[in-house]
């Protein structure tokens, strides 16, 4: 029988899905991962990062964030933005420059590619010509000079990439003769716009007039350049070199200059390490600071990644963890030097350089989720006010050593509306430490960090100061930063999280089975109770074969004001732990492993329920984590047994019977093609063998108030769902509020339910005589929640790898079901239940069970009629990590990390929508017209500079190439340079 459908309920039932669901990637949030470029704008007040994976992403105040993607699939080498206007140039490895824009669109600025451009050269040139190595965006605004591989320079037009080749400067003379190396640095003279210094590889730098077209002044170096900085007084000139050295140079018109006025190597006569880039910004008063890059003594710290900070006799090197891609200073107004922010290639770092000690800025974004690698997340929305301010308080006292100073970058406008409700991300992270974020907004900001570490004993010393530094050693090392990506012990890792938002009771589970229970405290100094709970209930022939157990501590432990651990559950075997489940409202918690699960009363400090799901054929279950190889004779006589199998399959068959099967056949397929139209192709669903691996590991553990053992009397359970697709259930039997610290809590097997196919139990949902999830604990009580149905039946919603399952309560007989895996192979990976609410309607909203997929789907489920309603494609199918660490929550919003060092949030819902509203203008005089009105150089401290020599300006609208005529002085000898070398007055042209 056909199929008939309500058109007009179907398109109602459109609008309504366009009303409650829409789907977006909103924000990402945490370190740019891979970064490779780093640029800054004074007069916007903004930061731009690139990265290896052609992202370029812009900062400004916190909440002002912007991100583009080059369509090449390249790396970004370089970011300029262009001085006083709303335009940046990034270069690629693909020697491509891209033009990109921040335009106004609706109230709010987006970031816009505008034109791209290759260098083409000179006809018949060879490629090193038109390599791209040194950029300099000119203080007009209106030229780009680039500096090449071949020792060329061109001048080209922006934003339009206008090449002129008419215009190019090639001296006859010196067509044809020996390269003149890589263009290493170029630099605008801060005093006067049409003056140019450029660096070449081999130590010559040339003073190079932009009206005159001609060299000004050689400086010839010995020493392989790195980088050269113009001071500002204009007169003075630093280049720092590969051997570690830097030296001093005076622009004072003579030709050549063959020795510099000083040179100096700050660490040492032994061989150094190059400086790859120094600057010296002069103060208000005072001497001048003195910043550079590397320099170390190479036999000796020559793995260290530091940046050397001199200024009067204060001298200290910052040591990262991490390579150091860039660095910039900055100012605010006329005021002395502000702040250093270096860019390494794990983090960020801004030092105050005005408060004595120069302590670091906590920065409001950027801030490297990776510092300890991420083991597991946890979500939770609508924090009440009590329990944030205290979680708030509790990090204050631990940021006491940052500095007290605002943000100092603060570019843009946020337009964005303040957030509803006030949301906490948690991460578990391999060094057992769980860190709080406030997600409530755009910015993932570091609110507290709880570790578990000192619970247990350790090769650490607590009393350890990473910023302590020996006095009188030198290089004067000091740490900073917070990228650490060693693990003292593995063991300490976090594998599960779940906080109670009402009692603010949380509960943490590890690597090695151990399971703790935290409560918000002030300071306290306390001894951990452990409980010792063995899993595999004395069964013998068993052996672990995996890690051992860390040890606690016996001794009382100082704990600071936050969540401290009072009691602490050690599963043996210690096995990874792989589900948890936390009752604050009982006070129970749950856990489970690879061989079982359990039940820990925290109030009295008591097991309550053991249960061992390991199967006898679970060897990899035994060994551990740490012994992952399958057996091959294992392998090999499960391989004869299936094609044994397949043998007495075939020879069942009777040859007679050839015949029969093949008309069987067809008329299975002319039915199947005749209902194709009414019902998606399903695939077979194949039973899978109790023999697999870990089918006794624990998914999923579900507290619930249900009927169990009849229709009228509800009772709290326990649900628990393993990997071969086992259902415990376990009747909880809980005794008066008033005696609640005297008689125990019982628990009691009640059903057990084997699902045919075995697949992985990945949830369990509870929905009430309505339809409806049952509240969370505590929810009911504290008015947020209604009270859930108990007239009527309840039912048991079971969510397997391969499909979703909706049982009736308590006589388990199945009421519906939708196959997932049946009709596009996938299988579902994590589930959680959301709340959509109508983007029209403010009143109007419905459950949903989202799900995702191995092939990276979101799917919306409806509740409890369990059809599908939309499904997205969300994750890239081969990203492994994205999938086991998201996250989702009941706004219908979810995280999940794309780089080990960045969460991608989304939402599903059409009404909550997190997402970045911001808007930057340019500044008020974008173009300077003369040179009185504005800077010729866009300095890197953003500090305006009085100008002492003035000179007319040609037309902007031109292109040159740069080839200084006097560059071969450094390729002779010194007798011959010495004859050759005339006075700069005699070969300057007369204008």
């Amino acid at each position: 029988m056909k199929r008939f459908r309500r058109h007009g309920h179907d398109s109602q039932r459109d609008r309504l899905k366009q009303e409650l669901f829409q789907f977006n990637k909103t924000v990402e949030h945490g370190f740019p991962h891979q970064p490779s470029a780093l640029g800054f704008s004074p007069s916007l007040e903004l930061l731009a990062i690139g990265t290896r994976s052609g992202a370029i992403k812009l900062y400004g105040a916190p909440g002002v964030e912007f991100m583009g993607l080059h369509d090449e699939n390249a790396a970004v080498m370089q970011v300029h933005f262009l001085p006083h206007q709303v335009e940046l140039v990034t270069l690629l490895d693909d020697n491509s420059l891209h033009m990109w824009t921040l335009r106004a669109h609706k109230g709010v600025s987006e970031l816009l590619e505008i034109g791209r451009f290759t260098l083409s050269g000179p006809p018949g040139a060879i490629p090193s010509v038109t390599r791209v190595t040194a950029v300099l965006a000119h203080s007009s605004g209106e030229l780009l000079l680039l500096g090449t591989e071949g020792g060329h320079v061109f001048v080209v037009e922006v934003p339009g990439f206008r090449e002129l080749e008419e215009n190019n400067i090639i001296p006859e003379e010196y067509v044809g003769r020996r390269n003149l190396e890589c263009v290493e640095a170029l630099q605008e003279n801060p005093l006067n716009p049409r003056q140019v210094l450029i660096g070449y590889s081999r130590g010559l730098m040339v003073l190079w007039d932009l009206d005159r077209r001609c060299a000004i002044q050689h400086f010839l170096g010995m020493q392989q350049l790195e980088s050269v900085w113009w001071m500002e007084d204009g007169g003075n000139i630093l280049s720092s070199h590969s051997d570690g050295s830097y030296c001093h140079w005076t622009v004072t018109g003579e030709d050549p200059q063959t020795e510099p006025d000083k040179q100096e190597t700050p660490y040492g006569s032994f061989p150094c390490k190059a400086i790859s880039k120094i600057l010296q910004v002069s103060t208000r008063q005072g001497p001048p600071f003195l910043i550079f890059n590397g320099g170390m003594p190479r036999a000796s710290y020559g793995d260290r990644h530091c940046i050397s900070v001199v200024h009067s006799k204060a001298h200290v090197a910052l040591d990262f963890t991490s390579r150091i891609i860039d660095f910039f200073v900055i100012r605010e107004g006329d005021s002395p030097l502000s702040a250093l922010m270096v860019l390494a290639e794990e983090e960020l770092v801004v030092v105050d350089l005005q408060n004595e000690g120069w302590p670091v800025f906590h920065t409001p974004y950027l801030v490297p989720l990776h510092c300890s690698a991420i083991t597991c997340s946890h979500h939770v929305s609508a924090i009440p006010l009590k329990l944030w301010e205290r979680v708030q308080a509790a990090g204050k006292l631990q940021n006491t050593h940052y500095s007290r100073r605002p943000w100092p970058i603060n570019g843009g406008q946020n337009l964005a509306p303040d957030p509803p409700q006030r949301d906490l991300l948690l991460t578990g992270h391999e060094d057992g430490t769980v860190r709080f974020w406030d997600a409530s907004g755009v910015c993932l900001y570091p609110m507290y960090k709880l570790s578990t570490a000192a619970v247990f004993h350790t090769d650490t010393d607590p009393n350890d100061n990473m910023n302590q530094n020996t006095e009188g050693e030198w290089p004067p090392f000091r740490k900073v930063g917070c990228f650490d990506p060693y693990s003292d012990d593995p063991r300490l890792g976090i594998q599960k999280i779940h906080l109670c938002k009402y009692s603010g009771y949380l509960a943490v589970a590890g690597t090695a089975g151990q399971v703790g229970s935290c409560m918000n405290d002030e300071l306290a100094c306390q001894t951990v109770e452990s409980t010792v709970v063995d899993l595999l209930q004395g069964q013998e022939g068993f052996r672990w074969k995996g890690q051992a157990r860390l040890d606690l501590r016996q001794e009382p432990v100082n704990f600071p004001p936050g969540f401290q651990p009072f009691t602490l559950v050690q599963c043996q075997p210690p096995a990874v732990v792989t589900a948890i489940a936390l009752h604050s409202e009982w006070k129970l918690v749950a856990f489970g492993t690879s061989h079982g699960f359990g039940v820990y009363d925290y109030q009295q400090k008591s097991n309550v329920l053991v249960k061992c799901t390991l199967n006898p054929s679970d060897q990899v279950a035994l060994e551990g984590p740490l012994s992952r190889v399958k057996s091959i004779k294992k392998s090999l006589r499960q391989s004869f047994r299936r094609i044994r199998r397949s043998r007495v399959s075939m020879h069942k068959h009777h040859p007679n019977n050839a015949a029969k099967l093949q008309e069987i056949n067809a008329r299975l397929e002319a039915e199947a093609l005749h209902e194709m139209e009414l019902a998606p192709v399903q695939r077979k669903i194949e039973a899978r063998s109790a023999d697999d691996s870990f089918t006794g590991l624990v998914r999923t553990l579900y507290f619930a108030d249900t009927f169990l053992n009849d229709s009228y009397h509800n009772t709290p359970a326990l649900w628990a769902g393993t990997n071969g697709g086992a259902i415990f259930a376990y009747m909880l039997r809980l005794p008066p509020v008033e005696r609640r610290m005297d008689d125990q809590v019982m628990a009691y097997p009640v059903k057990e339910i084997q699902l045919m196919h075995r697949a992985p139990v990945v949830g369990l949902v509870v929905l009430d005589g309505r339809g409806a999830p049952l509240p969370e604990p505590l929810e009911v009580a504290h008015d947020l929640s209604r009270s859930p149905e108990m007239q009527g039946y309840h039912q048991l919603l079971v969510i397997s790898e391969e499909q979703l399952k909706l049982f009736t309560l308590p006589k388990v007989s199945s009421k519906a079901k939708l196959k997932l895996t049946a009709v596009d192979g996938s299988r579902v990976r994590r589930v959680g239940v959301a709340w959509f609410g109508s983007s029209r309607v403010e009143d109007y909203a419905e459950s949903g069970l989202v799900v995702l997929t191995n092939q990276g789907d979101l799917h919306v489920i409806s509740l409890p009629s369990i059809k599908m309603q939309v499904h997205y494609p969300c994750i890239r199918k081969e990203d492994v990590s994205g999938d086991r660490l998201l996250c989702l929550h009941q706004t219908g919003q979810g995280f999940y990390l794309i780089s080990p060092s960045e969460f991608e949030r989304f939402s599903l819902s059409a009404r909550w929508v997190v997402e970045p509203r911001c808007l930057v203008e340019a500044p008020s005089q974008s173009r300077p017209t003369s040179p009185s009105s504005q800077p010729y150089r866009d300095q890197l401290d953003g500090a305006s500079t009085q100008h002492r020599y003035v000179c007319p300006l040609v037309s902007l609208h031109q292109t040159y190439e740069i080839i200084p005529q006097d560059a071969d002085h450094v390729f002779l000898t010194e007798d011959d340079h010495n004859k050759r070398c005339l006075s700069v007055a005699d070969e300057l042209p007369l204008n």
